[in-house]
């Protein structure tokens, strides 16, 4: 069996957060990632695992699912209620399929039972990296479209919403009820503010910014 150490990258240095009610495996696993060049945090609870603040780098999130007191499938539900948004990589002693096909349906990238192969732990942890990587550009880059929207004025908002909307100037300056050159000047004003090299461009910013309803 070949053991791959995580992929490096620039930025911060990533963390697996491990919880699991089992020293043996809390110590076990540690190892496994200590040997391949893996930060690990490793918690005996949720509730330790809550009382520390999180490090603001790229991670995913080891979880046992069944513990004493709560367990990993519901501590998982309450991960979303709390804006935690780290990937999910379930290891357990006593999985079955309903209990797989919950964790997966409520995200969990991966559903492992004890023993389970290291290299397939390995590999569920770098995916669970790449996404959460992935997930924290995303969120980024979101921050910098709202606070460039935040330079908007009211009338430029108007215009940027109907420019997305498909409607021409003559059409979005009848609908806001000035000249078709403030429309233009408006325009050309949103188009710089919000970095858009294009109409087609602006518009992918405002599907960002206002997802379309489903």
């Amino acid at each position: 069996m070949t053991i791959e150490a995580h992929t490096q990258h620039d930025g911060p240095t990533p963390i697996v957060y491990l919880i699991d009610d089992d020293a043996s495996v809390r110590a076990g696993l540690e190892d496994l990632l200590a040997s391949v060049g893996i930060e690990c945090r490793a918690f005996a609870s949720t509730q330790a695992f809550l009382a520390q603040p999180l490090v603001d780098a790229p991670g995913c999130l080891v979880l046992d699912v069944r513990m004493p007191g709560q367990s990993g499938l519901d501590f998982q539900r309450q991960l979303k209620g709390l804006g935690i948004g780290l990937p999910v990589i379930f290891v357990t002693g006593h999985g079955d399929i309903a209990m797989t096909a919950r964790a997966m349906k409520a995200g969990a990238i991966e559903f492992l039972a004890k023993p389970f192969d290291e290299q397939a732990l390995l590999d569920a942890i770098n995916d669970g990296i790449a996404r959460d990587r992935a997930r924290r550009r995303e969120a980024t880059g979101l921050a910098r479209l709202r606070a460039l929207h935040g330079t908007l004025t009211m009338g430029e908002r108007d215009v940027m919403e109907l420019v997305a909307q498909g409607l021409l100037n003559k059409q979005i300056a009848a609908r806001l009820n000035v000249s078709e050159v403030t429309v233009k000047v408006r325009r050309g004003q949103v188009m710089r503010k919000m970095h858009a090299q294009s109409v087609p461009d602006l518009v992918r910013i405002h599907d960002r910014l206002f997802p379309p309803s489903a």
